[in-house]
């Protein structure tokens, strides 16, 4: 087994603060019938208010996906008059529509919001602090060689870390607020606890251990 050769160890880090770009909305929807499919978006009368609640506001039906059913049902045997809870993902690629967005599913008395799953731009985050990172300690490693009086001769290891925080957010609804107002012809104002405007910090932290020559190589 060689021995490990001589080495400096070179830590550096970069660290941004970045938004999210858009958000994924998960909404259960507690309906008096079972739909299966695609169909459940038209037929379950439930999940079909929601859906024209949302499309009249203004969000792509493509936007809107079904990802499951759960029957309910006491007898054990499936009949068209079982309930069931419809799982809804929507997507909002715009964010200063979030808090009207969230007003009008909260409203509808069937449906629960379940959680925001925020959307940020993570590879070029990740990307970029990468890039300035390795730039940075090759920098400082040609220093601290020079001021050693050794010579860099290659990388030993090299070990990234990334750490993500994300800013923690409540979860607490006022529902029927927004309908009343809509259809009584006045402005809504959302009424909801959750900070909308979400963001979260990248540290990317890269330690490198550079392979140096000895004093004798160096003076040669």
């Amino acid at each position: 087994m060689n021995p490990k050769p001589d080495t400096i160890k070179i830590s550096t880090s970069y660290r941004e603060e970045i938004s999210a770009t858009h958000a994924d909305l998960f909404v259960t929807v507690k309906g008096s019938s079972v739909v299966s499919g695609n169909e459940a978006m038209k037929k379950a009368k439930e999940v079909s208010q929601l859906v024209d609640e949302l499309t009249r506001f203004g969000i792509p039906a493509v936007n809107i996906h079904l990802q499951g059913v759960r029957v309910e049902t006491s007898s054990g045997a499936l009949l068209k008059s079982s309930s069931a809870s419809y799982r809804l993902r929507i997507k909002c690629e715009a964010l200063g529509q979030i808090a009207e967005l969230l007003d009008i599913v909260t409203s509808q008395k069937n449906s629960a919001l379940e959680r925001v799953d925020w959307k940020y731009p993570d590879e070029e985050v990740h990307e970029r602090g990468l890039e300035f990172a390795l730039t940075k300690a090759k920098s400082k490693a040609e220093k601290v060689a020079a001021s050693l009086g050794v010579k860099l001769l290659g990388v030993y290891d090299f070990i990234e870390n990334i750490v993500e925080q994300e800013t923690p957010t409540m979860h607490s609804f006022l529902p029927q607020t927004a309908a009343k107002t809509r259809s009584a012809g006045m402005p809504t104002e959302p009424n909801l606890g959750m900070d909308v405007q979400h963001s979260k910090t990248i540290h990317v932290n890269v330690d490198i251990w550079y392979r140096v020559s000895d004093f004798t190589s160096a003076q040669g």
